[in-house]
């Protein structure tokens, strides 16, 4: 290839926050952006954008992510500029309040976006009060009063080396990169991170229905139960089943529901798995007037399935379907690069593709019927948004 992405990991996000900060790393990801001591927001821009280049970054519940695509001849600038970015922001005042009217339309527009709040509902439904259950924006309650001094006091306490992963690929020398790296990315201050993740499990509310009554075209429906943490080993069996039962067109939900009865554009099942936690939910978008067709459809697919269990001829489809995606998305160096990065952040180690292909080739019938029979019984919470 003649590009390479580079990225900045911090092993930070939303659930790392006291809930008065709630939204604290999503405000900081972009403050970050806003100037160093040696750069201007300009700049930080304009020499990536001047060598045909793009930066980004996002905020989940358990990392932050700043990253950059370039040509690989403009690899030392990139790194130069992201590693400037993410140690010597300067987080001015004036920039900060800038922010907060940005970060408060962000919020607003989310709102105006049924088919992406309701997921959010029901991890609220899920996890109440939990910081995995909180907005990543945070809200206009917290991010309203929010201060400088509370922004760079989770910068400086946060940002830390043992907390950071640095990845990239494509066309490249490691050696090179680890050298631009060390004297880019200057870490100093001191302490240590606190403790990312509790070790207790993660507490669940009691199954609830949650609607929000807006006045919407759809109705928005998400069905789902607490789920598997990132590193239980039915993960494998996970993504199979996921792909199966709603990963795909040839998946019993979307043939259900929509092939055969034509009762929604937009249906899926997924998963978010987190250290110590995690969830499986479906989704639909239908007319408000067939919300409860569509959910007696769900809820049969899944009691069908927890009951009897899929056939060999599905596993082997979901398997080919987690083998293909694997591979077809490292078609491009962005993608190679989270590749790395997560492995090392969230998995302590990198497996090679052969290494993942061999795991999902090891998933048995027995073990994604297991998975169903225990996850697709356990009690489930609704979240609805529509004018219903």
């Amino acid at each position: 290839m003649r590009s390479v992405s580079f990225g900045v990991w911090v092993g930070i996000g939303s659930r790392d926050e006291a809930p008065e900060q709630a939204g604290v790393s999503h405000f900081l990801e972009h403050l970050l952006f806003k100037g160093t001591e040696r750069r201007s927001a300009l700049d930080i821009t304009a020499e990536i954008e001047a060598v045909g280049g793009e930066t980004n970054a996002f905020t989940t519940k358990e990392y932050t992510c700043y990253y950059a695509r370039v040509l690989d001849e403009d690899l030392p600038l990139a790194i130069d500029v992201m590693c400037d970015l993410v140690s010597h922001s300067v987080l001015d005042a004036a920039d900060v309040e800038t922010e907060r009217g940005v970060i408060l339309e962000e919020i607003a527009m989310h709102d105006d976006e049924p088919g992406d709040e309701v997921h959010d509902v029901f991890a609220e439904a899920l996890y109440g009060t939990h910081p995995l259950g909180r907005l990543i924006s945070g809200t206009e309650e917290t991010i309203a009063p929010m201060t400088r001094a509370q922004i760079e006091g989770f910068y400086r306490d946060r940002y830390l080396a043992p907390s950071i992963v640095v990845a990239a690929a494509g066309n490249l020398d490691h050696d090179l990169v680890v050298e631009l790296v060390r004297r880019s990315l200057d870490l100093a201050g001191g302490g240590t991170p606190a403790p990312l993740r509790p070790t207790a499990a993660v507490p669940t509310l009691a199954p609830d229905t949650v609607v929000r009554v807006k006045d919407t075209e759809q109705a928005h429906i998400v069905l789902g139960s607490p789920g598997i943490g990132r590193l239980d080993e039915r993960r494998w069996a996970l993504g199979v089943l996921n792909n199966v039962l709603g990963g795909g067109m040839s998946s019993r939900l979307f043939q259900e529901i929509r092939e055969k009865r034509g009762l929604a554009y937009s249906v899926y099942s997924y998963s978010s798995q987190y250290a110590d936690a995690g969830l499986f939910a479906v989704y639909a978008g239908c007319a408000p007037g067939k919300v409860d067709e569509v959910l007696e459809l769900a809820r049969a697919e899944l009691a069908a399935v927890a009951g009897k269990g899929f056939t060999a001829a599905e596993i082997a489809r979901g398997k080919g379907m987690a083998k293909g995606s694997y591979v077809l998305g490292l078609e491009d160096t962005g993608s190679r690069m989270s590749r790395l990065a997560k492995g090392e952040l969230l998995y302590g180690g990198v497996l090679s593709v052969d290494e993942l292909l061999a795991r999902v080739d090891a998933v048995t019938l027995d073990e994604v019927n297991a998975l169903a029979s225990d996850l697709l019984t356990r009690p489930t919470s609704l979240a609805v948004i529509g004018p219903v």
